[in-house]
């Protein structure tokens, strides 16, 4: 063992070289990328584009604190995320990540209610089984009580309400349209609970990704809950680090549901793996409160609007863009549905297949009638990974799909430039890993 801490005590193979959808390591096997790391690397292990526009800046300017300037790759990258951004979305705030971004939109929540005259306003409401990220002000927000447990103590007060999850809970006989509704209307109830006047914000993926695998509201409930944001003077925070950049078939996640956030944190996508990077981007209402009271957000980081990075992603965006990579998304992701469908659709221990786009989620039970979730102890999900790596699959399985603790999924979020030849190895593979997991 080397001297990485790494994150667990694993023995990982070496990775030396990213070709396409493909990472090899140095013993020469080869793995088809089919999550994209964490639903990270759209554009494949190799993009030239890409790699020239890193290059190229490299070359020009690598690094300046944006305590003393702005630089063009950062303007670049704003005004090309604003020309594509939801309605009423102005401004955005480059950061390093995901869990950054997060950071940064609950305290742009929290100064943006001081600037207004409104200190009351200090609560954050979020839904059971998200993921917000691993920093602390995001790590409370989310609600997986497995990611939470060790770090509880330290984590500031948040509520949770239901997610909207089709799959579980929806009652028999209701009708879709009833049952975002009636879970939207959990936030209404919590927010007359905690009093209106103290709820700052709520926080929601529009589709839920590592922790439940590729989870997407019903339709009529993301309207909902901007109705019930709007009537308490809430800010409606929209979490697409996973979901968004494209991953699910629009350049934003929300795009489909029909909403606009006064907030949205994107990451992963943005970079696609080839610079960290992520953003945070608001209303000019948001702005200008801040810009025409204090004068200045009290936040920031060494990195944050670093040159190289936004270059980088300025790339990634021109090339999705470009190249019409958001339409290739949605046949690619409707080819990989019906794949999955025609593998697992009626495996016994398979009990439903969802998700949007390039962004699907199996999920994993003991018995499809009942929905019975598999005892945690077998440890099913880390099976599948494993057995998937044997396969040459990377794919993203995770436990604890219901509460925390039980429950199993499997997330794919391959890169956009996936070949109808290659969704068939990558469902090949990943249900062979399934059948060896279960029965080991």
């Amino acid at each position: 063992m080397g001297h990485v801490f790494g994150r667990s005590n694993a023995q990982l193979p070496l990775a030396v070289r990213g070709e396409g959808c493909y990472i090899h390591d140095a013993e020469g096997h080869a793995y088809l990328d089919g999550s994209g790391g964490a639903a990270v690397s759209c554009l494949g292990h190799s993009d030239p584009d890409v790699r020239a526009a890193i290059h190229a800046q490299l070359d020009q300017l690598a690094f300046a604190h944006t305590g003393f300037f702005t630089s063009e790759p950062a303007e670049g990258l704003a005004d090309l995320l604003i020309q594509n951004a939801p309605q009423g979305i102005d401004k955005v705030y480059l950061l390093s990540g995901g869990s950054e971004a997060v950071e940064a939109a609950i305290k742009l929540a929290r100064q943006y209610f001081l600037e207004t005259g409104q200190p009351q306003r200090h609560r954050v409401i979020a839904r059971r089984q998200s993921y917000h990220g691993n920093t602390l002000g995001a790590l409370a927000a989310g609600g997986n009580a497995w990611r939470r447990e060790k770090y509880a103590p330290l984590l500031v007060e948040t509520s949770h309400i239901a997610p909207c999850y089709e799959y579980r809970l929806r009652e028999d006989g209701e009708s879709a349209e009833a049952y975002g509704l009636r879970a939207a209307d959990e936030l209404e109830a919590e927010i007359e609970r905690l009093g209106s006047e103290s709820v700052m914000a709520f926080i929601a993926e529009p589709v839920v990704g590592a922790t439940a695998g590729a989870v997407p509201a019903v339709e009529g409930y993301f309207k909902r809950i901007r109705e019930i944001c709007d009537r308490h003077g809430v800010l409606l925070i929209l979490d697409e680090v996973m979901c968004g950049m494209g991953r699910t078939g629009t350049l934003f996640a929300c795009e489909q549901d029909g909403v606009s956030p006064d907030i949205v944190t994107i990451a992963k996508g943005l970079g696609a793996g080839y610079m960290p990077i992520g953003a945070m981007l608001c209303t000019s209402v948001i702005y200008n409160a801040i810009a025409e009271g204090s004068g200045a957000f009290q936040h920031g980081h060494t990195y944050h609007g670093h040159p190289l990075a936004a270059a980088a992603g300025r790339a990634v965006l021109t090339a999705i863009l470009e190249r019409d990579l958001l339409t290739q998304v949605r046949s690619r992701g409707a080819s990989l549905q019906a794949a999955l469908t025609e593998a697992l659709g009626q495996h016994p221990h398979v009990g439903d297949i969802r998700g949007r786009g390039l962004f699907r989620g199996v999920e994993l039970v003991a018995d499809r009638a009942s929905k019975t979730p598999f005892d945690p102890s077998l440890k099913i999900n880390g099976k599948v990974k494993k057995f998937a790596m044997d396969e040459g699959l990377i794919c993203y399985p995770a436990g604890g799909t219901l509460d925390g603790k039980h429950g199993d999924h499997v997330l794919m979020a391959p890169p956009f430039i996936i070949s109808e030849a290659q969704i068939g190895e990558l469902v090949s593979k990943l249900s062979r890993a399934i059948d060896r997991a279960i029965a080991a």
